[in-house]
């Protein structure tokens, strides 16, 4: 596996962990629709919270969630519709960015919560 797919999915491991330790329910990690993917899918109280997580070793060329581009951002709505159209779900959706920066032992851990809203 490439360097990048390994950090990839050693941020997405920590983010489920962090968002686990903060009372949310995973229901999908890696969700794909078409060539699309959704990190995580996750109930938090009255919300199904669509996760997309950034991971960097470092920040000197800025935040990872800087590189969530608006592209990406119609991709995601996109493949959240059709989530919430193929399971019926009667929850809110909102759109949450974790960033995360691997230095040493203790990654640094951002969430944006409401990092962008669903239009097209």
């Amino acid at each position: 596996m490439a360097e990048h797919n390994e950090t990839g999915k050693a941020g997405e491991e920590i983010a489920a962990q962090y968002l686990r330790s903060k009372g949310f329910t995973i229901l999908e990690t890696n969700w794909r629709w078409g060539k699309n993917e959704i990190d995580i899918i996750a109930e938090e109280k009255d919300w199904l919270v669509i996760v997309e997580v950034k991971t960097r070793h470092s920040s000197d060329f800025g935040d990872p969630e800087d590189f969530v581009t608006r592209q990406k951002q119609k991709l995601l709505i996109r493949a959240a519709n059709s989530y919430i159209n193929r399971y019926a779900v009667k929850k809110e959706a909102r759109f949450d960015i974790i960033s995360i920066v691997l230095r040493g032992k203790n990654p640094e851990i951002n969430h944006l919560v409401d990092a962008f809203y669903p239009t097209l």
